[in-house]
């Protein structure tokens, strides 16, 4: 059967302060998963039958270069091949669902399909991974791979420590990358006249972090670009002043020795490589062609970065977490704070004139891997176009400065309720 990829584990809680009633337990200190964001629409999947389902290939010699997942098992991708027009050209999609910052939160992932390919199923290709003309009109005929997120740390890490009963943990995610865009190389990717690397939450964050390598990897006359879908997370306070986000950060940065990866001018200057594992601080050093597509009121961020539970009374920020519809005009306005944070931080990216924007104002996370928010009549539209078409456009070079800003919530009404969130 097909998995849904990233169920979401339990929520990460702050230490709560006095007088603050816990609405959940308590759970390991782990970064909320980002959502199931490779479940089909079933709105789309009606009109156009089920995305195909792609088997999952499995690494086992990985072993000996030290590329396993966190339990130690193989590290294992989807690939689905292109045709016609698309044989040579490749799209390169990373997993995302956020990361483990503790020996605790590490444990418990081991024990899910984010810690362990012994738990990965098949995978549904949908959104920008559909092989199908009208849901995904530039991509469709590519070679298209899904590398699975088994290590914690956006494919970044190298380390390794003990788990809480002896056994070994294993904090491989840079080794991880490194074999399996190896192993690609090898059976076509190599031979490919233009390729995209992509991926969503931390998948997009990882996208970021290893853009100028995988150009690297490629003949100059090869068109390489990258795609970073809502792995723009913001280095703010939450509603109680507390910074939850940094704190996480911090800790998958140490735990995991992420460092290698990190830009070599911000590690410079900056007083904890923490800083430098933010977006902001990311993109000041990407050479290569690169398209932002997030929202600015994205809600993972809202839930989780902005209003960790635990960082309010009661459930003071419960319904407008869930859903933005149900925040009151003062919480609107906290919203329309972390929006003017996330538009100021993407003024190095505006600056970039072979960079691509479509940061819509919709409450939504990951919008791809979906075909609902990729290309479909409830897509989301900037410019009169949806982010298939901002995207291929971009990519292709159809139109020049394809940087689309969406004004302050509730402006536009192609953000359909209908988007997951």
């Amino acid at each position: 059967m097909a998995t849904k990829l990233l169920q979401p584990l339990p929520v990460p809680q702050r230490r709560q302060p006095a007088g603050v009633a816990v609405a959940a337990a308590a759970a390991p200190l782990l970064v909320l998963l980002a959502m199931a964001f490779f479940c089909h629409s079933p709105l789309v999947a009606v009109a156009t039958g089920a995305p195909e389902l792609v088997e999952l290939t499995l690494l086992p010699d990985a072993w000996e270069k030290g590329a396993v997942c966190l339990d130690g098992s193989p590290p294992a991708y989807h690939l689905q091949r292109g045709f016609g027009s698309g044989s040579r050209s490749w799209l390169v999609y990373l997993q995302g669902g956020a990361w483990c910052n503790s020996t605790e939160s590490c444990s418990e992932r081991k024990t899910t399909a984010l810690g362990s390919s012994k738990f990965m199923e098949l995978v549904a290709f949908d959104g920008i991974l559909s092989n199908q003309h009208q849901l995904n009109p530039d991509f469709y005929d590519w070679n298209k791979v899904v590398i699975r997120y088994c290590d914690g740390a956006s494919f970044s890490g190298d380390a390794e420590g003990e788990d809480m009963d002896g056994t070994k943990l294993f904090y491989r995610g840079l080794r991880i990358w490194e074999v399996i865009i190896d192993e690609l190389m090898g059976i076509g990717l190599d031979e490919a006249k233009q390729a995209l690397l992509a991926g969503c939450s931390a998948g997009g964050l990882a996208t970021l972090l290893h853009c100028d390598n995988f150009r690297a990897r490629f003949p100059k006359q090869v068109s390489v670009k990258c795609l970073s879908d809502a792995g723009f997370f913001l280095d703010i306070k939450d509603v109680s002043g507390e910074r939850f986000m940094r704190s996480v950060c911090d800790g998958v940065v140490h735990l995991q020795n992420v460092q290698k990866v990190l830009p070599k001018d911000c590690l410079a200057k900056a007083k904890d490589p923490t800083e430098c594992f933010f977006a902001a601080e990311i993109i000041k050093s990407i050479s290569t062609p690169t398209f932002i597509l997030n929202s600015d009121y994205d809600s993972w961020q809202i839930g989780n970065v902005l209003a960790p539970n635990g960082s309010y009374p009661g459930e003071l920020w419960s319904s407008c977490k869930a859903d933005i519809r149900n925040c009151s005009s003062k919480q609107i306005d906290v919203l329309h704070g972390f929006r003017k944070k996330l538009v100021h931080e993407l003024k190095v990216a505006e600056g970039k004139s072979d960079w691509g924007l479509f940061v819509d104002s919709c409450f939504t996370h990951c919008q791809t891997p979906l075909n609902i928010s990729w290309h479909s009549p409830s897509s989301p539209r900037l410019g009169h176009k949806t982010i298939a078409e901002a995207v291929g456009d971009w990519y292709f070079g159809r139109s020049r400065g394809v940087k689309e800003m969406d004004c302050k919530y509730p402006c536009n009404p192609t953000c359909s309720s209908q988007l997951p969130t």
